[in-house]
């Protein structure tokens, strides 16, 4: 039996469902928002509420948008010959501090995961092959997570794209094994991408 009431007990459960909070997270988070005052909490629980119901995905890349197009896709002043792959849009994010690329992105919204169901039919795989050709896709940068998954999808890729004319390479292992990239710091992942490899011949 719960110590708590429904109302606050359904709200750690809640927020235990969260990536990265376990229970006592979930009673230190659900107890300072009982302790906020009632315009704060209203305030939060309307920025949740407004960016579900107005993000969207791009439907080119699928980065995060508020429109049918994200930012980078309507700049015509990107680069459209270089397509950085990434597995979701916190990396958009990550790699775009850096400053050191100015070509388009794809976001998978994933990587290859099998014990978790998640395969390549899962993932943007199909959408990004049909971007190589309209857009004269000269290079992808695949910029996985260097872990596992990441790995796997990112040969994945390679094998896909052997037989096309495009260039496919892999960010430099200047990243820490395991981690991601969303906490890299700039330069760390400035240097990676300029130091990018062919992930075939």
């Amino acid at each position: 039996m719960s110590a708590y009431t429904p109302p606050v007990q359904s709200l750690i459960d809640e927020l235990g469902r969260l990536p990265g909070v376990g229970p006592k997270s979930a009673q230190r988070i659900a107890f300072h928002l009982l302790k906020l005052p009632s315009v704060d909490v209203n305030r939060l629980a309307h920025s949740i509420i407004d960016a579900k119901e107005k993000a969207r995905f791009c439907d080119i890349c699928f980065n995060i948008a508020e429109n049918t197009l994200c930012p980078i896709c309507e700049d015509q002043r990107r680069d459209s010959t270089v397509l950085c792959v990434v597995e979701d849009s916190r990396d958009v994010v990550a790699i775009e501090k850096t400053g050191a690329f100015r070509g388009r992105y794809h976001v998978l919204q994933g990587a290859i995961h099998p014990m978790e169901g998640i395969g390549p039919e899962q993932l943007k795989i199909r959408e990004l092959l049909s971007r190589l050709i309209p857009e004269n896709v000269q290079e992808i940068i695949v910029c996985t997570n260097p872990t596992v998954e990441g790995d796997v999808t990112a040969m994945y890729l390679a094998r896909t794209m052997k037989t096309l004319a495009v260039k496919v390479t892999r960010i430099a292992s200047g990243l820490p094994v395991g981690g991601d990239l969303e906490y890299a710091d700039e330069l760390t992942l400035g240097r990676a991408i300029e130091g990018r490899q062919l992930l075939h011949d």
